[in-house]
């Protein structure tokens, strides 16, 4: 099988106020990629241990493709509590299984049949998932229409000024939110300009095909060269936030691969991440009508 489109990194528990739930970005969006009807797959790691079978147990029913090695370190869990407008908060594990994906001849088989791979700077936090994922890069095919997107996740401080260079670098999607946005200007030193003017200049710096801004309730834009899409968030009844990002990129990628334009790809992406938004939970089944148009 080959043109493959891999989520790659975090796999663990979300242990949320009703209960444990299976999560981590890469593992939505290839899921939710799988419900577009594209081949996915998802590369992580877990432990030797009964939440490490769960995950796998899990995903397997979920009929997603996996490549996920067992490593000596305990499955990776977050705690994660809601605020009142149903906003996560998270306490992420530290030296879990995700944190020590290993370089396998597997994995560089599944590079050579990639054509758009996901990652977030979470899962590069430690130096052997790092590695993993920079050398995953560095064996796809480089034939000008692969898609590498970055997907910004600064979660407690697991992130360097230097990991999101070199992910932005060797990107060619960018995805980050406007609280994202701000930390990242603070850091690379253009903090005093708009948003939108923020977009435009990462977009340039690092020669990018496009960035993807979300802003909750405020809508998302996606920049290209010399164009920019808007998309107001519908107003939802939301159960939770969890996922719901991942479904968009999900969406946005799965329609771009099918050929959708970009404002076709990113009204596709919005329309997910909402209906995710109403339901508990990361990995909902979507309706018929948003994964057959």
């Amino acid at each position: 099988m080959t043109d493959i489109v891999v989520g790659m990194g975090e796999a663990l528990w979300d242990v949320l106020p009703e209960g444990k739930k299976i999560g981590g970005a890469p593992a939505n969006f290839a899921y939710h990629v799988s419900q577009f009807g594209l081949p996915s797959e998802v590369v992580s790691a877990v432990g030797d241990d009964p939440l490490g079978a769960e995950i796998v147990e899990n995903l397997t029913s979920k009929g997603l493709n996996q490549l996920i090695e067992t490593v000596p370190y305990p499955t990776g869990t977050v705690q994660v509590e809601l605020d009142p407008e149903g906003i996560p908060m998270y306490d992420i594990k530290e030296n879990v299984a995700w944190d020590n994906i290993p370089y396998t001849a597997r994995l560089e088989n599944l590079a050579g049949r990639t054509k758009a791979v996901c990652f977030g700077s979470l899962a590069q936090r430690n130096v052997v998932s790092r590695n993993t994922i920079n050398r995953f890069l560095d064996a796809m095919p480089h034939k000008g229409d692969e898609l590498i997107v970055f997907d910004v996740n600064l979660r407690q401080g697991f992130y360097t000024k230097d990991i999101l260079c070199n992910s932005m670098e060797r990107c060619n999607i960018l995805k980050i939110n406007d609280e994202e946005l701000v930390t990242v200007s603070r850091m690379f030193g253009y903090p005093g300009i708009d948003l939108q003017d923020k977009c435009w200049i990462l977009l340039g710096k690092y020669n990018l095909k496009m960035l993807i801004l979300t802003c909750g309730i405020n809508g998302s834009y996606v920049f290209t060269p010399g164009a920019v899409s808007f998309q107001p968030t519908p107003k939802v009844e939301v159960a939770d936030t969890v996922g719901a990002g991942d479904s968009f990129t999900a969406a946005f990628i799965a329609s771009i691969l099918k050929g959708k334009s970009v404002q076709e790809a990113h009204a596709k992406a919005v329309q997910t991440s909402a209906f995710v938004c109403t339901q508990n939970g990361a990995m909902p089944v979507l309706p018929k009508e948003l994964t057959e148009n």
